[in-house]
């Protein structure tokens, strides 16, 4: 586990009726973790995120705040269930003196998405499904604001993507309950989306105070940049789309809708970002366009992994991030890493302090051309085994040699596809994840979310096979013995030479890829 997470939970740790599994992603809230039913749990279904929310190691006036958030989401998780709003299905508190960390922590256990809006706008700019998937949101806002609660925070990362094409809001941290015509939440906003009259609002003993109307314009411009990939207002950092809002709402500057909204859209979005909140489209009438412009409120689906392997390389990495990475850059819409000031970097929603980039940095570096969008993939398939060989490093350092992380390569002469160069016939015997063969012999293309944990169980079943005593780094062996098999490297006492080219160059690039202090 990277120090870098807030609430840092290992890995087969039980809470309840859950099994913590592997990481999701972290910020400065709280951490959220992949879960699996293990106990009875009935009602429940068989996995989950959990949410796990800081304890008593901070000081008495974030503890406060902190308590404030937690009391806020968990009350409004309460009170409202609606199809669009993530669902939560408990909450947990830990009790485990051994673990200080730990004991006392609460947990909240959520719905487990499959994608989150943030990621696949990443992966594929102006997605094809993209007014569909705004009808769906739309619709969620709706639900919310006839609840009498004010969302805060909309943006691209608090939109998830369900396995089932449904979409759903998250992320309540800010949420708050209308008193009259306003609520009031903390002050803290992500400039993007925030409206003109609440970028420099004064800040009272109970907040900042929000009408509904500050989630309509938060939709226009989310709205603006799923159909255009770009902001409504110019600026090539937050700080100056802010400044251009503020000209904006004074009257000094002219709202400049992309040329490539289309012309429906466009009435829409203009209703959005009005330069006052009273000329503010409401929420009911808003529905009503969207989803006349979406074209109902069909579910979306999340494009299949092997739907892009004909592409370019380029187009297939966008892919893989997009379903890879989804546990991790997709799921931030847990409301862990909400910050006062938006910071400086330009992506949607980008608020976590854990980025697929940076992801395992401790045990592979990241400077060193390790393919961001496999990061996840590597790490915790290595996690997997109980193996000490099959490290990280290692498996990034063969994927590099096997075939310089392409995942379209093919190699028909020696019938070898994909990024970990697999054989159909042989992967057949490490595709699935409870160890059983599969029932036929796969056909390539074979996408990297399979063909990496493959790759770790079959190292981690080599590891052990190994002779304790053959000469030379084990983690070098275990590579050519995946090359060769572990009975050859027994044979032949070591590397055998007819691969010696290959294991000098895994060698070569576990040097390359190992964290500083690690060699």
């Amino acid at each position: 586990m990277t120090e870098a997470y807030a609430v840092p939970v290992p890995k087969g740790y039980r809470v309840g009726d859950w099994e913590v599994r592997e990481p999701i992603a972290t910020g400065a809230f709280g951490s959220v973790y992949a879960a699996r039913r293990v106990g009875a749990g009935t009602g429940l279904p068989p996995t989950a995120a959990l949410k796990f929310l800081p304890t008593g190691t901070a000081t008495p006036r974030r503890l406060a705040h902190l308590r404030e958030l937690i009391e806020r989401e968990v009350e409004m998780y309460r009170r409202l269930r609606h199809p669009r709003l993530v669902r939560m299905y408990q909450t947990l508190t830990v009790d485990d003196p051994g673990r200080p960390e730990l004991d006392g922590a609460t947990v909240l256990v959520l719905e487990k998405a499959a994608g989150s809006l943030s990621a696949l706008l990443a992966a594929t700019p102006r997605p094809a499904a993209g007014p569909a998937l705004l009808a769906q949101i739309a619709e969620g806002l709706a639900q919310l604001h006839d609840a009498g609660w004010v969302h805060g925070d909309l943006k691209p990362a608090n939109v998830l993507l369900m396995a089932d094409g449904s979409v759903r809001l998250a992320d309540f941290n800010l949420a708050a309950e209308l008193e009259g015509t306003h609520a009031y939440t903390p002050a803290f906003s992500t400039p993007d989306y925030t409206p003109p009259e609440l970028l420099w609002t004064e800040i009272g003993e109970r907040g900042r105070r929000i009408r509904p109307s500050a989630d309509i314009w938060a939709f226009g411009v989310l709205a603006h940049l799923v159909l255009t990939d770009a902001f409504p207002l110019p600026g090539a950092t937050p700080t100056a789309r802010r400044d251009a809002a503020a000209a904006y709402a004074r009257g000094v500057d002219q709202l400049r809708l992309s040329p490539e909204l289309p012309d429906g859209w466009r009435e829409i979005v203009g209703a959005c970002l009005t330069r006052t909140h009273q000329q503010r489209i409401g929420g009911a009438a808003l529905l009503r366009r969207v989803t006349a412009a979406g074209q109902g409120r069909r579910a979306f689906r999340l494009p299949p992994l092997r739907s892009a392997r004909h592409r370019s390389r380029r187009g297939t990495l966008a892919a893989v991030l997009a379903a890879a990475a989804a546990a991790l850059a997709a799921l931030l819409a847990y409301g862990i890493g909400a910050s006062a000031g938006g910071g400086a970097g330009g992506g949607p929603g980008a608020t976590a302090n854990v980025s697929a980039a940076a992801y395992g940095a401790s045990e592979l570096r990241t400077d060193r051309g390790v393919p961001p969008a496999y990061r996840l993939l590597i790490v915790e398939t290595a996690h997997d085994c109980d193996q000490e060989e099959v490290s990280p490093v290692l498996i990034a350092a063969m994927l590099k040699v096997e075939s310089d992380f392409d995942p379209d390569l093919s190699d028909p002469a020696n019938d070898e596809y994909g990024i970990a160069r697999w054989t159909p016939r042989v992967l057949r015997w490490w595709m699935n994840e409870d160890g059983t063969p599969g029932e036929t012999v796969p056909e390539p293309p074979f996408p990297p979310a399979e063909s990496i944990p493959a790759m770790g169980r079959y190292l981690c079943w080599i590891a052990p096979r190994l002779h304790a005593d053959l000469p030379g780094d084990r983690r070098v062996l275990v590579a050519a013995a995946y090359r060769r098999s572990y009975r050859t490297v027994n044979k032949a006492g070591g590397v055998p030479p007819d691969v010696r080219a290959y294991a000098d160059r895994v060698a070569h690039f576990l040097q390359e890829y190992e964290p500083e202090g690690r060699n």
